[in-house]
């Protein structure tokens, strides 16, 4: 099913890129894939893959030379983050980047108050995005299955909240932050195991360009 998956999302990537490139200059295609056309798509290749994040990233991004100045831009950011924060896992996914953190690390099991642990790394993390910020964080909240859909809901909205809130309470602008929360909607891992439902129960933070961002990227693009 996986392999499937997988499959499904190579060959809508390649659709996309191919229906693309006939648009693109010179300069453009040096640089990579073209606007991978827009949210909707990055929604449908997102559900496909299991990986909202992954299809928000995707929908969000500018495409050309300008892209490839801002993937630069998130190249030296994801670094930093991993060095300073060795308990997150950080992905570089098109021109954004992907933290996750595991909420056992964030949260008691089934609560959505930050634990000590939590507002350690979250601190950690805070530094470097203060440090870089011409970038919007949207904060995903998930669950296993276990429990209702509903009840799954909600208590991933309070865990998406909760850490909104201590970003904010530390620094980070609040229109730089958006919330959402998806249950048991959007599985990334096993859940008829007990390490695919712990994995399940986690927070993932969506960094991307914010305009300013991409107005200095294209600028620098155009030079």
């Amino acid at each position: 099913m996986k392999t499937l998956r997988m499959s499904m999302i190579m060959i809508l990537g390649a659709a996309i890129m191919l229906s693309s490139c006939s648009s693109l200059n010179k300069t453009q295609k040096g640089a990579g894939v073209g606007v991978v056309a827009g949210g909707a798509m990055g929604a449908v290749i997102g559900k496909v893959a299991g990986n909202t994040a992954m299809g928000a990233i995707i929908g969000a991004a500018v495409g050309g030379a300008t892209g490839a100045v801002i993937g630069h831009k998130m190249d030296k950011q994801a670094e930093e983050i991993k060095k300073t924060v060795p308990d997150a896992k950080v992905e570089r996914v098109g021109e954004g980047i992907v933290v996750e953190f595991s909420s056992n690390i964030l949260f008691a099991f089934d609560k959505s108050a930050l634990s000590a642990e939590a507002k350690t790394n979250l601190e950690k993390l805070v530094k470097v995005l203060n440090t870089y910020p011409d970038t919007d964080i949207e904060v995903q909240g998930h669950t296993d299955d276990k429990g209702t859909e509903a009840y799954n809901k909600k208590l991933s909205e309070r865990r998406a909240s909760a850490v909104s809130v201590y970003l904010e309470g530390n620094g980070i602008s609040g229109n730089r932050i958006s919330i959402k929360g998806f249950g048991e909607s959007v599985p990334k891992y096993d859940n008829n195991t007990d390490a695919g439902r712990t994995q399940n129960r986690r927070v993932e933070f969506l960094i991307t360009a914010n305009e300013k961002m991409k107005a200095e990227a294209a600028k620098e693009a155009g030079k």
